[in-house]
């Protein structure tokens, strides 16, 4: 016979989004059911952000010894042990992961249950032999990788985001379907650590991004030997006795490339099968649950967090919904989700971060737009680090109103976070060319980006007579 509970927030799924509720809510004095069918921590502690980003760290050590000599040392083609990649990038899984476990969160007050969940009506989830009616439920069962329908590909053994991180041995030739960040972050990653690396992308590799900033790190890429074929589509996948062969069609016509793995990165799809979102009222597609500007569904009872909610696909984005959630849940707030000042990064050498507007989104708005850059070839720290390839971007409006900034450069994610606060107040160019970093640091190429909007007064005839009269006043 099934147990009753009827908690104030039940949430079902414990990535990013759900635990930040679960923890937030049961701060707060709230009984909180949280539901997982899965590992505690989701797919960004599991099999995204957090191995991924452990994985790069160890690529990133081979590739400086391979480029030691510029610093005067003697450089050395790394022997790698896969094995102990491996092995590193787990430990970092198992040193985060009580964080999020069970433990931690039943500490916390929270009812944990390690079932599926399925809504039975408007207002009741069943998970494992419990029922479930709370007064509010929050949806944050998160994405899966996307498989596309690709011709043979359901005959191989292929690789995912959330199988690569088992691998144990490098593989020797790896084709990355899908140029997007995934499959270049890994594709770079692996091709570092000593893969043969192909990457097929049917369209633009890293098309999201500014194409004046994408260029830069897709050069870089292409310079460390991986293989980037961009506009060319997967025609079908074959099993052979010594790997796979991959059938490829792009502007050279036809082709083949063989591979002793293949890796899917061509995008995710939003958990919603299975949750019995009909029997609760829920609308939903393929892209995910339908929410209001303030997460919420057709059922008043059910929100939908992260990247179930069928936005934007970031840990971070998970996080900032837990937030509004809360707010609207617990103190009947209206925080709408304006995702106009949330930066993304794409995790590649040199990176790519971009806040507000790119350059060409900005100009199909039909305002006036100026465009601002300073490079990374003339920033002192930059030249100091030999980490030179890439440049700041502001891009602003009318009177200086600040529309987005791009960066491509070593360390561009860290640096994004001051022009999301500064996107997010509201600030201009003016206050940009205000600020003072210290120095030497590659934060000055945005400062010297942003005082580039005062370089035609130096020039104007009008302020040049106006100091030539206020200096004959001493």
């Amino acid at each position: 016979m099934a147990k009753t509970l009827a908690p104030d927030i039940c949430v079902i799924g414990a990535g990013s989004g759900g635990l930040s509720v679960a923890a937030a809510a049961a701060a707060f004095g709230v009984s909180v059911v949280l539901i997982e069918k899965a590992r505690m921590g989701g797919e960004c502690l599991n099999s995204g952000c957090v191995p991924s980003k452990a994985l790069i760290a160890s690529a990133k050590r081979a590739q400086a010894m391979r480029e030691a000599e510029a610093f005067g040392i003697a450089p050395v083609e790394p022997t790698v042990d896969f094995a102990k990649v491996h092995d590193r990038v787990h430990g970092v899984i198992a040193a985060i992961a009580p964080n999020d476990s069970v433990a931690r969160f039943t500490a916390l007050g929270v009812t944990v249950i390690e079932a599926e969940a399925r809504f039975v009506d408007e207002r009741t989830v069943v998970a494992g032999d419990h029922e479930i009616r709370a007064r509010r439920f929050v949806v944050a069962t998160g994405s899966s990788p996307f498989i596309p329908p690709i011709p043979g590909l359901a005959e191989i053994e292929f690789l995912t985001n959330e199988s690569v991180f088992d691998l144990t041995r490098l593989p020797s030739r790896l084709v990355v379907i899908g140029g997007g960040p995934i499959g270049m972050e890994m594709a770079q990653a692996f091709g570092r650590l000593g893969s043969a690396v192909t990457v097929v992308e049917a369209f633009a590799a890293l098309g999201r991004e500014d194409p004046e900033l994408a260029a830069v790190a897709l050069g870089a890429i292409r310079a460390e030997g991986v293989d980037i074929r961009e506009n060319t589509a997967v025609t079908r996948v074959e099993k052979r006795e010594d790997g796979v062969r991959v059938h490829v069609d792009g502007p050279g016509g036809p082709g083949v490339v063989e591979a002793s793995h293949v890796l899917v990165a061509v995008g995710r799809a939003a958990n919603v099968g299975d949750l019995g979102l009909e029997a609760a009222g829920v609308a939903f597609d393929r892209k995910g649950v339908k929410v209001d500007s303030r997460l919420r569904t057709a059922n008043r009872r059910v929100l939908a967090i992260g990247d179930v909610a069928g936005g934007l696909q970031f840990t971070h984005v998970a996080g900032w919904h837990a937030g509004l959630a809360i707010r609207s849940m617990l103190f009947r707030l209206g925080a709408k989700a304006d995702a106009r000042a949330i930066p993304r990064a794409t995790y590649v050498d040199p990176e790519i971060a971009q806040v507000g507007l790119t350059e060409d989104e900005a100009r199909k708005r039909g305002e006036p737009v100026s465009v601002l850059r300073w490079p990374f070839i003339e920033n002192d720290r930059a030249l100091a680090e030999g980490k030179t390839a890439g440049m700041v971007k502001i891009v602003t409006g009318r009177r200086g109103r600040l529309l987005g900034v791009s960066i491509v450069g070593a360390g561009a994610s860290e640096m994004i976070a001051l022009y999301a606060l500064a996107l997010a107040k509201r600030l201009s160019v003016r206050d940009l060319a205000s600020f003072v970093p210290p120095y030497p640091t590659m934060a000055e190429a945005g400062k010297r980006a942003a005082v580039q909007a005062f370089a035609p007064a130096a020039r104007n005839r009008f302020v040049r007579g106006l100091v030539r009269f206020l200096a004959r006043f001493g």
